[in-house]
């Protein structure tokens, strides 16, 4: 699906080609919240931003100016919530998936805030926006000499039970390190628990996960006694668990987008054709086709579920180290990259 292209006027004042899309990701690649909240901003008051692609370095412009949705990943959205009221005033719809996991004995994930404070966090940023629009993830799920399945669901148990009420979705997924090299490298580097002969033990077996699948579905029906009524689904993985009432999550979930968003009809319109509705001659928007478009993001891998968007973040830039990354390479180049960070730049290194 080609993209609409406009024309804008970058910071040095040449004319250059943008890509503009619909729904914005920030970002699979780095936590914009938690460290380019500022930058982000910026570059919507700017209408536009730079990305590198991470596979040729070629340099793509992205204008805001059709943007009606932006999803945020985060770890820590604290930073971003004072500037959230402009997206607001702008009419761009956003919502938020917040990672919150109990990794602190272990120190997976070594510049994140306790387990309380972000859980404080993050219920501030549902009242503040609607537990609709955050989903808690647990993720990933990882197995070490000290953390089995019953550990994991302890943990996932304790961290629901403090937000019960303020999120409507958990989703979770099993560590991949055997498909990632740098994963493999960084949890040997990184932490005293694997050598490069057991790494691939951090990944769970098939026992283990039925095991910590039963498990969730069991706190899922206490949860459900207590009033809570929370979903539960997997990112990006192959495994059928329809038996356990767990699906297959879409992160850009044109569905949810479609329910919570219902209002903005020229959004619907899009959501289910991939195309921006032209108005008749009275402003009205033109019935929605009965056949539904296919909107998966086919730049995402085959097992990913989200519709198309685009992602403006940077590999190599997330500030939280987490030993399981995918998107850092080391710690080191991550330094290397924030001393090239300018708030004001157009793109998150220059």
């Amino acid at each position: 699906m080609p993209i609409d292209k406009v024309l804008i006027s970058n910071d040095a004042g040449e004319q250059v080609e943008a890509t503009a899309p619909v729904i914005i990701s920030a970002s699979r690649s780095t936590d914009i919240p938690a460290f380019y909240a500022k930058w982000f901003f910026n570059r919507l008051a700017k209408g536009y931003c730079a990305w590198y692609n991470p596979f040729n370095q070629q340099k793509m412009y992205i204008s805001f100016k059709n943007c009606k949705v932006v999803v945020f990943w985060t770890k820590n959205p604290k930073p971003i919530l004072p500037y959230l009221h402009e997206l607001d005033e702008r009419g761009i719809h956003y919502y938020f998936q917040v990672t919150l996991n109990d990794y602190v004995k272990e120190a997976f994930e070594p510049n994140v805030s306790s387990v309380e404070e972000r859980v404080e966090t993050f219920k501030k940023l549902s009242s503040l926006i609607g537990k609709e629009k955050v989903i808690w993830r647990f993720d990933p799920l990882i197995i070490t000499p000290n953390i089995g399945p019953r550990e994991l669901l302890t943990r996932i148990w304790n961290i629901g039970n403090k937000l019960k009420g303020y999120t409507d979705k958990l989703v979770f997924s099993f560590v991949d390190v055997k498909a990632y090299r740098k994963v493999q490298n960084n949890l040997v580097k990184e932490t005293m628990l694997f050598t490069k002969e057991d790494v691939e033990n951090a990944e769970a077996n098939h026992a283990q996960r039925i095991e910590i699948v039963e498990g969730l579905k069991k706190i899922r029906e206490a949860w459900h006694k207590e009033g809570w009524n929370v979903e539960m689904a997997t990112c990006a993985e192959d495994i059928d668990l329809d038996a356990y009432g767990i699906e297959h999550n879409r992160c850009v979930d044109g569905e949810l987008m479609k329910r919570i968003f219902a209002d903005d009809k020229e959004l619907v319109y899009y959501l289910h054709t991939l195309k921006w509705p032209e108005k008749d001659m009275f402003g009205e928007i033109p019935p929605i086709p009965q056949k539904t478009k296919n909107v998966k993001d086919t730049g995402q891998r085959k097992i990913c579920g989200c519709m198309v968007s685009k992602d403006i973040g940077m590999y190599n830039t997330c500030r939280h180290f987490c030993v399981y990354c995918y998107a850092n390479t080391s710690k080191e180049l991550v330094l290397k990259n924030a001393q090239r960070h300018n708030d004001y730049s157009e793109s998150i290194i220059e």
